[in-house]
This record gives structure tokens, sequence and C-alpha cells, in this order.
């Protein structure tokens, strides 16, 4: 049994929520997401909250009910309070610029990196961080994840973009270990 698929889910107010043609639609004060639903897991919305039972007879049903419960409340919790990555970048030369919707950075590379604005994310820059904010949990996560694959963080200078907290084992280079 899935502890976290019995859990049901609570709808703030001023959230709708519901389910047609095998899709769920969440609306709310920073929009509206829709999802489809996963086959062998079966969504109702019950005054304000929102219940998931698995079908019988297969047990993939019962890893899905989890997976679909988790989906439906990051989306609730994206509708109203939003989600947000921060990245930091570190390098000579390294800058980032927000023109319009998109996100230009520039990496030490000879051209400047684009990164298209999607609706519903936000830019946001600050001396040496970007914020990449929107109300879709899983676009934001894609979209933080590209921008630092432009430039990955090297364990000798620690420059390039990475995580707010990640943590990058740094190496000793070569005039450390030979001096040893």
């Amino acid at each position: 049994m899935s502890k976290i698929g019995k859990k049901p889910i609570e709808i703030p107010a001023g959230v709708d929520v519901k389910i047609e043609a095998g899709a769920i639609f969440v609306k709310g004060p920073k929009g509206e997401l829709k999802k489809p639903l996963t086959e062998g897991v079966n969504v109702i919305v019950d005054g304000n909250f929102v219940k998931l039972t698995p079908v019988e007879g297969n047990k993939d049903n019962i890893a899905k009910w989890g997976l679909q419960r988790a989906l439906i409340a990051n989306m609730i919790i994206g509708i109203t309070e939003g989600f947000e990555k921060v990245l930091e970048f570190q390098g000579v030369g390294y800058k980032a610029n927000v023109k319009g919707k998109d996100l230009e950075l520039n990496l030490g590379y000879s051209h400047s990196v684009i990164i298209p604005g999607v609706e519903g994310i936000t830019f946001g820059v600050e001396k040496n961080s970007i914020k990449i904010a929107g109300p879709d949990n899983e676009l934001v996560g894609k979209i933080a994840a590209d921008t630092r694959r432009k430039r990955l963080p090297e364990p000798y200078k620690g420059s390039g973009i990475r995580y707010k907290d990640e943590i990058i084992k740094r190496k000793a280079g070569k005039k450390a270990v030979a001096a040893g």
C-alpha cells in the first residue's frame, strides 16, 4: 500500500480542481495547469479534497498511485505558492541579463547563450545568481537543469553554474599534487 497515495489532498480556498477527459485541471491565483491522469488510478474530487484509489488487479497501479498523488499535490502548491530554483554562477567575465522574457548568459564562450523564455516562467538576476520561478515544478526544474548544463561547474577553480546549495568537491591541481 502506498503511504503517500492514501493521503487525501486538501484543496485551498481560491483553487478550482476539475477532472475532464482523462486530464486534471487546476486553476488558481498563479494561473492554470493541466496534466493527463495516469491509467490505473481513480481520482475523485470530493468537496475540498482530492482522493485517489488504485484500480484493482495490477501491482503497477499501486506504484502509480503515490506518483499521481504527488503530481496533483505539486500542481496545487504551484498554483497557490509557486516554485523557485536559484542558480549561482562563478567565473571570470560571467554575466547574466534578462532581455524581455529570455535569459542571456555570457559564460566565457565567444558568443552569448540565450535561454528562451517559456510561458509562465520568470527569470530574475541579482549579482551572481539566477532565479527561475513559475507554477509548474516540472518545468521550473527542467529549465534550471538546462541552464546549468550550459556551463557545468568544474572541480578545479569552481567556475560554472551550480544550484544554490550544491556542494562541488574541489580537486587539487597539478602543482599541489607534485609538491606533495
